[in-house]
């Protein structure tokens, strides 16, 4: 039988903490995408890779591990509700660009800020001192995973 991990605590308390935080989080942003703009969970990570420099369907699917026929439709989605827009390549007329429209950006704001909010009314909960542990206890995560 092997000897425990001298780091195996900070992985117990790793999987105590971080994945049920960020499934909270991320079922935070998922709502408030459904209920406030009746968006697929698929069209809110299009709308989120697009603002992160993915601008094309092959792009988008790759980012996503999806296949092209599901982010095309997406695509064709937000293209409809006018939150997405393509364009046209003058040098390869295969490529067809995607941007965020100025609408689309306002939705993604809008989400984004209230998920920010709503993790500040949780962060509020906290002291300066707790607060300073917090920060310093994310740059050693950063630390460990970089």
């Amino acid at each position: 039988m092997s000897e425990p991990l001298a780091s195996q605590p900070v992985i117990d308390k790793f999987w105590e903490i971080v994945p049920p935080v960020w499934r909270q989080t991320r079922t935070r942003i998922r709502s408030i995408a459904f209920e406030q703009f009746q968006m697929s969970v698929e069209q809110f990570q299009v709308l989120r890779r697009i603002r992160r420099g993915s601008t094309s369907v092959s792009a988008l699917a790759e980012a996503s591990q999806t296949g092209l026929p599901a982010v095309s439709k997406a695509v064709e989605a937000l293209v409809r509700r006018g939150l997405v827009a393509r364009s046209s390549d003058p040098r390869d007329r295969r490529k067809v660009p995607l941007a965020l429209t100025d609408e689309g950006q306002r939705v993604l704001q809008v989400i984004f800020g209230e998920a920010e909010a709503w993790l500040a009314r949780r962060f509020d909960k906290l002291d300066a001192g707790e607060t300073e542990a917090l920060m310093k206890g994310l740059d050693v995560l950063l630390k460990a995973f970089s």
